[in-house]
């Protein structure tokens, strides 16, 4: 579920702020460029995810 979740979290993310961003500039929004940035962006923060620690190690 985290995995699905992260997906349509940054698809629905990268969508608005594509939308907003073409509005502002007077463009045409483009779907596809927004979401295949959706998905790279989702497995980005699935790959950092992986790599940081789950809790800090403290020195005894």
């Amino acid at each position: 579920m985290r995995y699905f979740w992260t997906l349509i979290w940054s698809l629905l993310l990268s969508n608005m702020a594509f939308y907003v961003l073409a509005s502002m500039q007077g463009g045409a929004f483009d779907f596809a460029k927004a979401s295949t940035f959706g998905v790279v962006f989702a497995v980005f923060i699935l790959i950092i995810g992986a790599v940081l620690p789950n809790e800090a190690e403290t020195a005894e």
